[in-house]
């Protein structure tokens, strides 16, 4: 069974109107960060990879 894009779009206004765009906003972020953590670890240089995106973060 697939979702077609009408379908999307309800779970993203329902989440929207549940959540909020702020905690939403927070979910998102936190979500793109936990699946470049995940990429990171499972590349052989994971560990040069989070050297370089942390120095770019604090900038």
């Amino acid at each position: 069974m697939r979702l077609g894009i009408w379908e999307i779009v309800l779970i993203l206004l329902l989440a929207l109107v549940l959540f909020g765009g702020k905690k939403l906003e927070g979910v998102g972020k936190a979500l793109g960060k936990s699946i470049k953590d995940f990429k990171n670890e499972l590349s052989p240089d994971g560990d040069k990879a989070d050297d370089k995106e942390e120095k770019e973060d604090d900038k």
